[in-house]
């Protein structure tokens, strides 16, 4: 994202969780009133794949709250014109006709095993939505799909289904391990979207989306996690067998975003699943010791 933003003469300051503390409200607001950003693009948040998510829904809802909550404040307090709260594809309910339009949010139950960070977000755009209500802002929120590419998070603790299964997978081919048993059956359909992607919406949502409803981005493609652990095999040379728990942490069995508000503002996905896990994957070889990615 900094190299597309500087490509277009904007200065761009990330922060990550090692240099500002985002959950510590002073600190937050003291960093808004040194930096005084034109616009400021909420990505930061306690995330984790579906083990993580059900072992600890206090921490996800929590602190997810506590980020999005000193971010919005702050940004307030500064005067900040402009401000992206990205969501995520999952504060959707769990049954929500396919593909998912912006007006399917809360329109039923959502998935068990990430409800947690689900209402947490939902808080925050819905924090977003009273700014603009009260303040008269010109804040806006986007759901993401499932994003990955480099810098991800490979940790087999808490990591999302694409990087951990590039972890393992690479792990099982070095450890010659005949198999790798996954969690459910395989069967559950996800859509994914490359950090590049992402940043090129996010660019263009900043220039001209302003609108209360929160809008999709998505791939508008989806796969079955089957068929994604044998990309992701073919990818990284694993040759061993792909078997499944056949247990109940499925999580939704699809959720597919119907991003027709952002295609048609000219954006479109350029990543291809099989480019963004091959380039993935090199960034993952390039760090993984240097990170312990092991």
């Amino acid at each position: 994202m900094a190299t597309e933003a500087s490509n277009q003469g904007m200065e761009v300051i990330g922060k990550s969780s090692k240099t500002l503390d985002l959950t510590d409200r002073s600190l937050v607001f003291k960093e808004f009133s040194e930096v005084l950003p034109d616009a400021l693009i909420i990505c930061a948040a306690k995330v984790g794949g579906i083990g993580a998510n059900f072992a600890s829904p206090v921490d996800f809802l929590s602190v997810n709250l506590q980020i999005q909550t000193n971010l919005l404040d702050a940004a307030h307090s500064a005067g900040i014109k402009r401000v992206l709260f990205l969501g995520s594809s999952c504060i959707y309910p769990k049954y929500a006709p396919q593909p998912i339009i912006e007006a399917s949010l809360l329109t039923g139950p959502l998935e068990s095993t990430n409800e947690a960070y689900a209402i947490a977000k939902i808080a925050g755009l819905k924090l977003v939505q009273a700014y603009r209500q009260q303040y008269g802002k010109n804040w806006i929120s986007a759901m993401p799909t499932n994003l990955y590419g480099p810098k991800d998070n490979f940790d087999l603790n808490n990591a999302h289904v694409l990087p951990a299964l590039i972890n393992r997978m690479h792990f099982a081919k070095h450890q010659n391990l005949p198999s790798i048993t996954l969690w459910g059956d395989g069967t559950a359909l996800r859509e994914f979207l490359h950090v590049q992607d992402l940043a090129r919406a996010c660019m263009l949502l900043l220039n001209e989306y302003d609108s209360a409803v929160p809008i999709n981005i998505g791939s508008g493609h989806e796969i079955s996690i089957l068929n994604l652990a044998k990309l992701i095999a073919r990818v990284v040379g694993y040759e061993g067998l792909i078997l499944f728990e056949n247990n109940d942490l499925n999580g939704t069995p699809r959720k597919l975003l119907d991003s027709t508000i952002l295609l048609n503002k000219g954006w479109m996905p350029r990543v291809t699943l099989q480019q963004g896990v091959a380039s993935t994957y090199e960034w993952f070889l390039e760090n993984a010791q240097e990170r312990k990615y092991k």
